[in-house]
């Protein structure tokens, strides 16, 4: 029989193969991005329980890397895509290296200094073209003969770069690394004890979620033909993490539904200015002391509740 978890997901794929058809393209390919940046986070704070607080340094690098590769390098697109993946991936193996024996907060800051260091490389660097950023990035055909000069065959590029991430998220939840990554999560001096060796484990989830951060980054390039600092500034990060804990935090499909919700407000109500990140702002207060397991969350501990009491109240056979 489907659970519930898969259909929820297939139905959830099916309305974005449609939505085109209601939706802006271009909006969607921004959710679809952020949506897969916001997996990737949740699959390092939702499953190992590691808050790292600077991952727009891979977001937002990724993009430069791709935007330089595909427009002064002139590589194909795809291959432009996956340098900015691979680069945040190797970013992601150094920066782990560094911070993955701190806990807490002093994880947190560990990873906030470097990124903050990231942002002002960017701002220097000759080749990430400074304050102006890479702008123009030429979409060339993916493969050689799928035309994403037109946004609707690129947004089902889009989305089938999401599915895939997505898929590699979903199957490392679901496998016995990912159940060792929750034991580490729910009392990690007991996965010491039973003989894993922690650190490597939060290594490779470290690594693993820094390049699909990349790969999101990459792809947003692309979307909008431009990469600029506004990707890996900090704020970036904070956002990221307002995604996720709004649409529910260890849950596989919470942190698309997050994503939405926030791009849409910024795309919506942005004739409001400056009072969207006080709405912002009030969202966040209002998940974390009412709905602290997020839309999602909410949602599958409300079921979960209907489902006990159906047991309960079930006669005997």
């Amino acid at each position: 029989m489907m659970s519930r978890e898969t259909a929820i997901g297939l139905l959830l794929l099916a309305l974005l193969l449609v939505a085109p058809a209601a939706i802006y393209p271009v909006f969607l390919m921004k959710v679809l991005c952020f949506a897969l940046f916001a997996c990737a986070f949740n699959l390092l704070i939702g499953y190992v329980g590691l808050l790292s607080f600077g991952h727009a340094m891979f977001f937002g690098f990724a993009a430069y890397v791709a935007g330089h590769a595909i427009k002064v390098w002139a590589w194909p697109t795809e291959l432009g895509i996956l340098a900015g993946a691979a680069v945040a991936a190797v970013m992601g193996l150094v920066v782990g290296l560094i911070a993955i024996r701190r806990q807490g907060i002093y994880f947190a800051m560990v990873t906030l200094a470097l990124s903050q260091m990231v942002f002002f490389f960017c701002l220097q660097a000759r080749f990430t073209g400074g304050e102006d950023g890479i702008q123009a990035i030429p979409r060339r055909p993916v493969l050689g003969m799928i035309d994403i000069s037109n946004d609707l065959a690129l947004y089902y590029v889009v989305l089938a770069i999401f599915v895939g991430g997505f898929l590699l998220i979903y199957r490392t939840i679901h496998s016995p690394f990912g159940q060792v990554l929750k034991a580490i999560r729910e009392n990690e001096p007991r996965a010491v004890s039973l003989g894993y060796r922690v650190d490597q484990y939060k290594l490779v989830a470290f690594v693993l979620s820094a390049g699909l951060a990349g790969l999101a980054g990459a792809t947003k390039a692309v979307v909008f033909q431009l990469a600029s600092l506004t990707d890996v500034q900090w704020q970036m990060s904070g956002e990221v993490v307002l995604m996720t804990l709004v649409g529910g935090m260890g849950t596989v499909v919470g942190p698309v539904v997050g994503a939405g919700v926030i791009i849409a407000m910024q795309n919506y109500l942005k004739g409001l200015g400056e009072w969207v990140l006080v709405i912002q702002g009030l969202i966040f207060v209002i998940t974390v002391l009412v709905f602290r397991r997020g839309v999602v969350g909410e949602i599958w501990a409300l079921m979960e509740r209907r489902d006990d009491r159906a047991k309960q109240t079930r006669p005997a056979a």
